[in-house]
């Protein structure tokens, strides 16, 4: 990956922290890595623990940054998401996945949108 397509995604994931506090989420976890790869943002959502993905793209060229979350990565996502709960030793009788999007335009402020329990 380049260092202007790895700027972009931090930058993409700082303005999704930034949406899920002001939203009363509280984050514990920001690019956690495990054996099966890395989980962007995990954050309590009152008594929901929620697995968050976040998606940044400058354009819809290839589509809404949501659509990239299909079949093997959101399976791949649950196996993390059971590793990081066994890793920490956290336990929540409620799990949800979360895509994030963010917008980068080419002027202006990102634009987030958040899919509560995407997959």
């Amino acid at each position: 990956m380049t260092r202007a397509r790895q700027a972009v995604g931090a930058y993409g994931e700082r303005c999704a922290v930034r949406h899920l506090t002001g939203a009363g989420l509280r984050v514990v976890a920001r690019n956690w890595r495990g054996g099966q790869g890395e989980l962007d943002i995990v954050a309590w959502d009152g008594d929901v623990l929620a697995f968050c993905e976040v998606k940044t793209r400058r354009g819809d060229r290839f589509g809404s940054p949501a659509e990239a979350v299909v079949g093997g990565k959101a399976a791949r996502l649950r196996r993390l998401a059971v590793e990081w709960l066994a890793a920490t030793g956290t336990h929540a009788d409620d799990l949800r996945f979360d895509v994030l999007s963010v917008y980068l335009p080419a002027a202006g402020a990102a634009r987030v949108e958040h899919l509560k329990g995407a997959f």
